[in-house]
């Protein structure tokens, strides 16, 4: 994996309100989750696109460790998630050897990172609808402490198949609708940069008819998230996607709906 240079200097936390709710973010914001293997690269640069942008966020990794590129390529730099900050990995690779590590990126990729949040979490063990009062300094926190979201846009195949397995064997206990979208993106830090203009791109488009349909149905009724209070959203999505492939031929596109 070659890591993203990032977006950009990260957002102060005060500039995202209660689920985007303000004159700056423009009025109501779907809630997102971006997620690829480790955490690092394109869930990330995703991440802090769609906080800049004051869409309430928060991402994942679906692999079993996180792993990052070493001397050689039998040689990774290999860590836990939930336990392991971007920032220790940060001071531990510097140590290591900042030439190489500055060199292939790591290093810059790393100090975006600590910017956005504390550190690497892994979507198997994320506790959907439990609060998250504790993850109150991440970029796009707020408006996510209930611990759910719309839309999850995961960036490579085999991570929106590890989603959509999970999603089916939690047994849907809250019975709340929530799309899956993957966004196929090469692991390197020009696909992920690409990618990420991508996926801010689709989120506006999948929040302006969510802001039409809202309207329409009531934003006590579409804000409880129900199947049949998003139905008239949730049929749009499909369209929506198709549209948005047309401007981001590069980008493969999948999706489905899928239940927490």
């Amino acid at each position: 994996m070659d890591p993203t240079n990032g977006a950009g200097a990260a957002l102060a936390q005060g500039q995202t309100q209660q689920n985007g709710e303000s004159q700056n973010a423009g009025g109501y914001k779907l809630k997102f989750c971006t997620v690829c293997a480790s955490n690092q690269n394109r869930s990330m640069e995703a991440h802090l696109r769609l906080s800049e942008a004051n869409f309430p966020v928060i991402s994942f990794g679906t692999g079993s460790l996180v792993r990052l590129p070493g001397p050689t390529i039998t040689q990774p730099n290999v860590y836990q998630f939930n336990k392991t900050s971007y920032d220790s990995m940060y001071k531990e690779l510097e140590a290591k050897d900042p030439r190489l590590y500055r060199a292939n990126g790591l290093l810059n990729m790393l100090g975006r990172n600590r910017g956005v949040k504390w550190g690497p979490e892994r979507w198997q063990d994320w506790q959907v609808g439990m609060p998250r009062m504790s993850h109150d300094k991440d970029l796009g926190s707020q408006g996510t402490e209930g611990g759910l979201v719309d839309v999850v846009i995961t960036c490579e195949e085999r991570c929106w198949d590890a989603v959509v397995d999970d999603l089916l064997n939690r047994g849907s206990p809250l019975n709340r609708p929530v799309h899956v979208i993957n966004v196929d993106i090469r692991d390197n830090h020009e696909e992920a940069s690409i990618g990420g203009r991508g996926i801010l791109d689709l989120a506006h488009s999948l929040n302006a008819a969510a802001k039409e349909e809202r309207e329409k149905v009531g934003t006590i009724a579409f804000d409880a998230g129900g199947a049949a209070s998003r139905s008239a959203f949730d049929e749009r999505v499909p369209d929506i996607i198709a549209e948005w492939q047309e401007r981001w031929p590069h980008l493969p596109a999948t999706w489905t709906l899928a239940w927490f």
